[in-house]
């Protein structure tokens, strides 16, 4: 989606000017501007944030550890493309790839430590804490899994900018509109955000379908963590409050 600082588009060539008949592809599937960074930015400096606030117990590799290697890799990616996410590289994209998969891996980890200590019953009687953990795990949860549908929809953010891949890992509601509405809309990272707070609320697709095997898998593990948290810190929340 344009910025509003950006200049208006031109106009669209017309046929009967004697130029080349008009590309009418809707925007998402033609070669556009790169995303900006911003939006994606916040996300990763508020994930960084939440893994800060979590208890020791369910951070063994220590606090400030995982914290400080992913600002290094946000450093390096932001400095290749500071405003726009247009170049990529394997070494990029390995990187931003690697930031999510350590990511995904700490707060897996909270998870498994958070449900044993739920289980096992060694978790405090106060039940503040142990929502505000789960809470934490959560939102974390959301964040991380917006990260990978934004990675890996048709090839990543840089991919999207080339129009390179035509066949879409989701079909937002935009895409399926055949009018004039929407014809410059293009997803950008808050709407694989939208996408995976929806699916971790209802457990299930809203108004956006996934469209490839991957998407699906991912959505359903999604799902399912989330269910799992869920259930089990209000359940222990609310029998320590009984």
């Amino acid at each position: 989606m344009r910025s509003v600082t950006d200049p208006p588009s031109p106009p669209r060539p017309s046929a009967s000017a004697g130029g080349p008949p008009p590309d009418d592809r809707p925007a998402w599937r033609q070669q556009t501007r790169g995303e900006q960074r911003w939006e994606v930015s916040i996300a990763v400096a508020a994930m960084i944030l939440l893994q800060l606030r979590l208890p020791g117990d369910l951070t063994p590799i220590g606090r400030w550890t995982l914290p400080a290697i992913e600002l290094v890799i946000v450093v390096v990616l932001i400095a290749a493309n500071p405003f726009r996410i247009e170049r990529t590289s394997p070494v990029l994209r390995g990187l931003s790839l690697g930031l999510i998969a350590v990511a995904s891996l700490a707060n897996a980890l909270a998870v498994v430590l958070l449900v044993d200590d739920l289980i096992s019953g060694t978790s405090a009687d106060d039940p503040a804490p142990l929502l505000a953990s789960g809470a934490n795990i959560w939102i974390t949860n959301v964040i991380i899994f917006g990260l990978w549908y934004w990675e890996f929809d048709r090839g990543g953010p840089a991919a999207r900018a080339a129009g390179t891949h035509q066949s879409p890992d989701f079909l937002f509601p935009q895409m399926a509109d055949q009018t004039a509405t929407f014809r410059d809309w293009e997803p950008r990272f808050s709407d694989y955000a939208y996408v995976s707070f929806t699916n971790a609320t209802a457990f299930s697709p809203t108004d956006t379908m996934p469209m490839s095997r991957w998407t699906k898998l991912a959505m359903m593990l999604q799902s399912a963590v989330s269910l799992v948290t869920a259930a089990l810190v209000i359940a222990r929340a609310v029998n320590v409050l009984k």
